[in-house]
C-alpha cells in the first residue's frame, strides 16, 4: 500500500485545513507528488517544510484562488510544465455558513456558491483539459457532503451547493468517460476538524449519538476513501458518490 500512488501528480485544493492536509499527507505517504493548494498565501509553508524528506512522495504548497480562472489556469499550467502530467485533482476546498431560513446572508450565500460550485467547476474544467490530452487520462474527486443527500436544518444553502457538487460529478463523469477521465465524489459525514470542535459540545454530542459507529470521522477516514478513487484500484469506477459517515442516522 505504501506506493499505491507512486509517481502520480495530484492537486488537492483547500489543503490548508484538516481534511485537505490529511489527504496531502496520506497521498504523499503513498508515493504521490502533491500540490497542496490554499488561497491564503503562506499558510502551509511551515507544514510543507516539516513534511520535507519525511515521506516517500512530495508536498508542494501552491497558493491561488480557485474561483479566479486566470490564477487557477496559470498555476495548473505551471504544474503541467514542471511535472509533464497531472493525474489526480481533489476538489476539496469549500466554505460553510450555517443559517436558518429567513436569516440567510446574501454575502455568505454568494461566497458558498462561488467557492463550492464555481470553484469546483473552474478547477474541473481546466484540469480535465490537461488530462484529456494524456493517454492515461486521470481521476477527479469532488468533495460533497452527507447533507447534500439528506439535507439538514440550518444548512439550506450549504446543502444546495454540495448537492450541486453531486450533479457536477454525475454529468462530468458521463461527458469525460470517453477521454479516460474518472469523476467521483466523497460525501463526508461529521468530521473532527478544528472548526467542528469549536461547536457547542452538547449539540455536537447529540449528533454523534446518531452515528452508529459512535464517533466523528477523522480527517484520515475521508482521505483514505479519497485515495481509493485517486488510485488505479478504482480504474472502472466513475460517476459514484461514496458516503463516509460511520453509518449515520439523520
Amino acid at each position: 500500500m505504501s506506493q499505491l500512488l507512486e509517481n502520480k501528480v495530484c492537486i488537492i485544493t483547500g489543503a490548508g485545513g484538516g481534511i485537505g492536509k490529511a489527504m496531502s499527507e496520506i497521498f504523499a505517504e503513498n508515493g504521490a507528488v502533491v500540490y497542496a493548494n490554499d488561497a491564503r498565501p503562506g499558510c502551509m509553508n511551515e507544514w510543507a517544510e516539516q513534511m520535507e524528506n519525511k515521506l516517500p512522495g512530495k508536498i508542494h504548497a501552491v497558493y491561488f484562488d480557485i474561483t479566479d480562472e486566470s490564477q487557477a489556469k496559470n498555476a495548473i499550467m505551471n504544474i503541467k510544465r514542471s511535472e509533464g502530467h497531472i493525474d489526480v485533482l481533489v476538489n476539496n476546498a469549500g466554505v460553510e455558513y450555517n443559517e436558518l431560513i429567513g436569516m440567510i446572508s446574501r454575502d455568505n450565500m454568494n461566497t458558498m456558491l462561488n467557492v463550492n460550485i464555481i470553484g469546483t467547476i473552474n478547477m474541473l474544467q481546466i484540469v480535465s483539459r490537461v488530462m484529456s490530452r494524456q493517454e492515461s487520462g486521470g481521476s477527479i474527486i469532488n468533495i460533497s457532503s452527507k447533507v447534500a443527500l439528506r439535507g439538514n436544518r440550518g444548512q439550506l444553502v450549504y446543502s444546495a451547493t454540495k448537492g450541486a457538487v453531486v450533479s457536477i460529478t454525475k454529468s462530468a463523469a458521463k461527458e469525460l468517460a470517453s477521454k479516460n477521465i474518472r469523476i467521483n465524489a466523497i460525501a463526508p459525514g461529521l468530521t473532527k476538524t478544528p472548526m467542528m470542535m469549536k461547536a457547542n459540545q452538547d449539540k455536537l454530542q447529540e449528533r454523534i449519538n446518531n452515528i452508529c459507529m459512535g464517533r466523528l470521522a477523522e480527517p484520515e477516514d475521508i482521505a483514505n476513501a479519497c485515495m481509493f478513487f485517486a488510485s488505479d484500484l478504482s480504474g472502472y469506477v466513475s460517476g459514484e458518490v461514496l458516503t463516509v459517515d460511520g453509518c449515520t442516522i439523520m
